[in-house]
C-alpha cells in the first residue's frame, strides 16, 4: 500500500473518512470517555454489517487489499457485507492483482486460520475474488465425484465442508493442505465405465500446490509441508496392507499429525467412515518410538570396513537394511552384515 501522499488532520471527522469500514471508524474521546461516531459504525456493529466508509470504490482504490479484508471480517464476525460495498468488490475484483502476493497470501491465511473459513471462501466466490486469487479452487465448482465415496457433492462442496471442520487453533500449513488437497481433481476428472475417476490426482495436485505456494510467495519450508500434505493424503487407503517397514516410514513423515488430521477431516466430510483413521491411530499407539525410529544396525563405516567402496549404492544398501530392521527381520549388527553380504555380494561389483 503506497498512497501518493500522507496528510495529517487535526479534525477527527476528516481522519475517519480515510479509514476502511464503518466499524473501524469509531473513536474514543479519552477526556469525555465516550465513543465518537461520525460514520454510523455503532449502528453497523448492532446490525452486523461490513460497510465501506463513504464511496466504496474510493476506499478500495486507496488499498485494494481492503476487498479481501471485507470478506475476512464478514466471515470471522458472522456479519453481512453492505450491498453497495459488495457490488463494488464484484466490480473491482480483477484489481486485486495490484496487491503484492505476500499481502494476499497473508490475508487468505488469516481467513483459513481465524475461524469460519468456509464462509470466507463462499464469500470469496460470491464476490468474484476467488477466481482472481485462487482460480484453481474456483475450478472445483461443479466437478462431480462418485457418490458412493462422496455423497456430499462436488469437489468444491467437499472442500468447503473440510474448511468448516478445521480445528481451532489451526496450523496454517494444515489449513492450506486442506484447501489444496484435491486441487488435482478438476484436471484429472474422467468418467470411466464403472464410475467417476481422478487418476493420479494426488501427484498432479502436488505439482499444482507447489506452483500455488510459489505464486503466493510461501517460504520453501511451508511450500514443502503443504505439498507433502497433498502428495500423501491418498496413502491412508493402503495403511491396512502396508508391511511394517512401510507403515513405520509413513508415520515418520514430518508433522505426521497434520497428515492424520487432514485424513480425518477428509473422511468426516465425505463417507464418514473413520476405519482407516482409527487403524492408523491405534497402530501408532502400539508402536514404541524405538521401533519407529530404531538406532541403525549398519553405518557407512561398517560397509567400508567390510570392503565396500563408498558410492551411490551405499544409500540402497542402508535403505534395504533399514527396511529389514523395521520389518523385524534383523535385530543385530551381525545379522545385518550377513544380510548385506547375501543381498549385495562384493563379487557382484555392487559397490562400484
Amino acid at each position: 500500500r503506497h498512497p501518493d501522499e500522507v496528510r495529517f488532520s487535526k479534525d477527527p471527522r476528516e481522519d475517519v473518512q480515510r479509514r476502511d469500514f464503518t466499524i473501524n471508524g469509531l473513536l474514543l474521546d479519552p477526556i469525555e470517555n465516550k465513543v465518537l461516531d461520525y460514520v454510523g459504525g455503532q449502528e453497523d456493529l448492532k446490525s452486523k454489517v461490513i460497510r465501506a466508509i463513504g464511496n466504496p470504490a474510493v476506499r478500495f482504490a486507496e488499498d485494494k487489499l481492503r476487498m479481501l479484508r471485507a470478506v475476512r471480517f464478514a466471515a470471522r464476525f458472522e456479519y453481512t457485507i453492505d450491498p453497495i460495498t459488495f457490488t463494488s468488490i464484484q466490480q473491482l475484483a480483477p484489481q486485486i492483482h495490484q496487491v503484492s502476493r505476500e499481502r494476499v497470501r497473508d490475508e487468505l491465511t488469516r481467513m483459513l486460520t481465524e475461524g469460519h473459513a468456509r464462509r470466507a471462501f463462499e464469500l470469496l466466490d460470491e464476490t468474484g475474488l476467488l477466481l482472481e486469487v485462487l482460480p484453481e479452487i474456483k475450478a472445483m465448482k461443479g466437478v462431480e465425484q462418485p457418490p458412493e465415496f462422496h455423497p456430499e457433492g462436488d469437489v468444491f462442496v467437499h472442500t468447503l465442508l473440510m474448511l468448516e471442520k478445521l480445528p481451532q487453533p489451526c496450523p496454517a500449513t494444515l489449513a492450506w493442505g486442506v484447501l489444496l488437497h484435491d486441487v488435482g481433481k478438476p484436471p484429472t476428472f474422467r468418467r470411466a465405465p464403472d464410475r467417476i475417476r481422478f487418476d493420479e490426482h494426488a501427484r498432479v495436485g502436488t505439482k499444482m500446490a507447489e506452483a500455488i505456494c510459489r505464486r503466493l510467495r510461501f517460504s520453501n519450508e511451508d511450500t514443502k509441508e503443504v505439498s507433502a500434505l497433498v502428495e500423501n493424503h491418498m496413502r491412508f487407503g493402503d495403511v491396512e496392507r502396508m508391511n511394517p517397514s512401510t507403515f513405520k516410514k509413513f508415520i515418520r513423515l514430518p508433522r505426521f499429525e497434520q497428515h492424520l488430521e487432514l485424513h480425518r477431516l477428509d473422511c468426516e466430510s465425505s463417507h464418514r467412515n473413520l476405519r482407516l483413521y482409527n487403524f492408523t491411530r491405534e497402530k501408532m499407539n502400539e508402536l514404541p518410538p524405538e521401533e519407529v525410529r530404531p538406532v541403525p544396525l549398519v553405518t557407512g563405516d561398517d560397509l567400508i570396513a567390510a570392503g565396500y567402496s563408498p558410492g551411490p549404492q551405499f544409500k540402497e544398501i542402508l535403505a534395504a537394511v533399514e527396511d529389514a530392521q523395521l520389518d523385524g527381520r534383523l535385530e543385530t549388527t551381525q545379522q545385518a552384515m550377513e544380510f548385506v553380504a547375501r543381498q549385495f555380494p562384493l563379487n557382484a561389483n555392487v559397490s562400484k
